[in-house]
């Protein structure tokens, strides 16, 4: 259950460690790749668009998506042994880094990745006295718990090999999942959760 992650027994990784540990695993993946996503905000430094986002300049950070295109579908488009599903938790009002990200992954939902959105308010009720946990699951064979400072810059992640945890956290993403949106009608009809150059536009995203 996705409570007993906070307990579970696991090995501390450093972002750089959690980085190497995870491409083996992946390298892999036959059966399901999946992401449980519960931050409003994160830090991408490294992310051209993301510094514009920062900056404030949407107009840049969305030129820069979209020019992008190829690339960021391009690993989707590749995959073949396995599926590539993502729950997005959101909150309203939509922070920046949401909509911002919401526009950016909506390129791999179009190239197939399973994606969709949830909004907290309708979270089941559950023992957490936190968010729920950030979740990286590959297969039965490994999950990580990855792990942000309070600004949301990526500081590493704990990472378990239990078994039975990991298929039961994986049941209850995959009723989350299944709670959700899929992300390209949501972001269609939720306008607002669009950046804002495109908060004007009837044209539909898809």
């Amino acid at each position: 259950m996705l409570e007993d992650v906070v307990k579970a027994r696991s090995t501390a990784l450093t972002s750089e460690q959690y980085l190497s540990d995870f491409w083996p695993y992946f390298q892999k993946l036959q059966d399901v790749f999946w992401k449980l996503e519960t931050y409003q905000n994160f830090r991408e430094p490294d992310d051209a668009s993301w510094r514009a986002l920062d900056a404030g300049n949407w107009k840049e950070a969305i030129r820069l998506i979209d020019e992008r295109r190829d690339e960021i579908q391009e690993p989707v488009r590749q995959l073949r042994d396995f599926s590539m599903r993502r729950v997005r938790i959101v909150e309203k009002p939509f922070t920046p880094y949401v909509q911002w990200e919401l526009y950016y992954i909506r390129l791999r939902a179009q190239a197939d990745e399973d994606i969709r959105v949830l909004e907290s308010d309708v979270l089941p009720k559950s023992g957490f006295s936190y968010r729920l946990p950030e979740l990286v699951i590959l297969d039965s064979a490994v999950m990580y718990e990855v792990l942000y400072s309070a600004d949301g810059t990526l500081t590493g992640a704990r990472k378990i090999v239990d078994r039975s945890l990991i298929d039961s956290c994986r049941r209850d993403v995959e009723r989350l999942f299944d709670m959700g949106r899929d992300l390209l009608p949501y972001v269609n009809e939720e306008r607002a959760a669009l950046p804002p150059p495109l908060q004007q536009s009837d044209s539909p995203i898809t």
